[in-house]
């Protein structure tokens, strides 16, 4: 058996999802987990789990998916059949935080976030003379990440926003915390798919128990 990630757009009316479970099943395939990433203007975003026999390919599930009135595939992915849904996700890596000692603590968290939102990279910045006009600097760094010197405008001028309450004028590939208690700003990003707003909230909450354990 084969694992997918599947993201769709479809109309927010009911019988939609089930419609579009009858298509993965009519391929012989399983619809064994759903989150609801976003919700609003009367569409919904969700992202399926689907295990699929060996020779249904990614072409035959969007295809099959593709055929229900109103519904768009934004992703689709393979993925270990081992591996956990977002929320246990999110509580392990609340739990390697709490076991990591302090002052490994950030550099964890660098890496929990981006194992948790699978993305290509991620950085902590700090104040570097802020006051002075001269910015963020880098604390610790993951992967490759954009122009450091635009990703601390950026996080300096995003303070501001609320906690996971990133507008649509916001960068879709960037996902971002502000770590008040000490100080330091942390984002992630990935170029395959933008963040919906529930992965930004969860992104939110963590950042939430990572300045807790910092500032303790």
């Amino acid at each position: 058996m084969n694992s997918f990630v599947v993201r769709i757009w479809l109309p927010d009316r009911p019988g939609a999802l089930g419609q579009v479970a009858s298509r993965i099943g009519g391929v012989r395939g399983d619809v064994v987990g759903i989150e609801i990433l976003e919700r609003g203007g009367g569409s919904a975003i969700d992202e399926l789990v689907v295990s699929a026999p060996d020779d249904v390919t990614l072409q035959v599930l969007v295809a099959e998916i593709s055929q229900v009135d109103g519904v768009a595939v934004e992703d689709v992915r393979p993925i270990d059949a081992g591996r956990p849904d977002a929320a246990m996700a999110a509580l392990e890596a609340a739990a390697v935080l709490v076991e990591t000692d302090a002052d490994k603590r950030l550099d964890e968290f660098c890496d929990q976030l981006r194992q948790l939102v699978d993305g290509s990279w991620a950085v902590a910045m700090g104040p570097n003379g802020v006051e002075a006009g001269r910015g963020l600097t880098t604390l610790v760094e993951r992967g490759s990440p954009p122009d450091t010197a635009w990703l601390g405008a950026f996080l300096a001028g995003s303070r501001h926003l609320p906690a996971g309450a990133h507008g649509e004028s916001s960068p879709s590939d960037v996902v971002w915390v502000h770590l008040d208690g000490v100080g330091v700003s942390v984002a992630a990003g990935r170029s395959d798919r933008p963040f919906h707003a529930r992965e930004r909230h969860q992104v939110a909450l963590l950042g939430r128990v990572a300045d807790a354990l910092l500032v303790g």
